[in-house]
């Protein structure tokens, strides 16, 4: 089963396939949490359509961090 990633410092999205825990490469070590987006449904996004749900994600959980 395919599972998504996304890094909570940078929005980065990332697809496994057989990892628990995942590392965003782009902000050196940072640990990406799960998204509760299923893999269908990514793939049949645009690129823009990503990048929306990664800005939506960012803005939702850094609130909830504040």
């Amino acid at each position: 089963m395919m599972r998504l990633f996304i890094c909570p410092e940078c929005g980065w999205m990332r697809t496994v396939s057989r990892r628990a825990s995942v590392e965003c490469f782009k902000c050196n070590g940072v640990m990406m949490q799960p998204v509760k987006l299923e893999y269908t449904q990514y793939v049949k996004m645009s690129e823009q359509e990503r990048m929306d749900y990664a800005d939506s994600w960012m803005y939702i959980h850094r609130k909830k961090s504040k």
